[in-house]
């Protein structure tokens, strides 16, 4: 991929956790290999809940802004530049003010049995 910036990632579709009427995304599978994945997602203006059921998940953000907002009421920007990871098991609130653009890297985990 030339530019990840600008390249068409293609169709939106709609936003299932959204609980904003309208709010779409998609995301463009890169590569694979096994358990590790990486790729492009965007998703326009909004809010949705968030969750990582069974993978660890690193976000380099790369175009828009947005807030996430943590079960404990914490709460950090998001916009070009901005990396993050959230692990499995993670859950996050998303509010996206302008269209978001990740590069996203998924590494699939085994649950453990306590």
């Amino acid at each position: 991929m030339n530019d990840a910036t600008t390249a068409n990632p293609g169709e939106h579709k709609p936003k299932e956790t959204s609980t904003t009427p309208g709010q779409t995304e998609v995301s463009f599978r890169l590569w694979n290999r096994d358990d590790l994945k990486t790729g492009i997602w965007e998703v326009t203006p909004g809010e949705f809940k968030s969750t990582r059921p069974g993978y660890d998940e690193i976000c380099q953000i790369l175009s828009g802004s947005g807030t996430i907002t943590e079960p404990d009421g914490s709460s950090f920007e998001i916009g070009p530049g901005t990396l993050f990871v959230t692990p499995a098991g993670w859950e996050g609130h998303w509010t996206i003010r302008e269209t978001v653009r990740k590069m996203w890297v998924v590494k699939d985990v085994q649950e453990t049995k306590e």
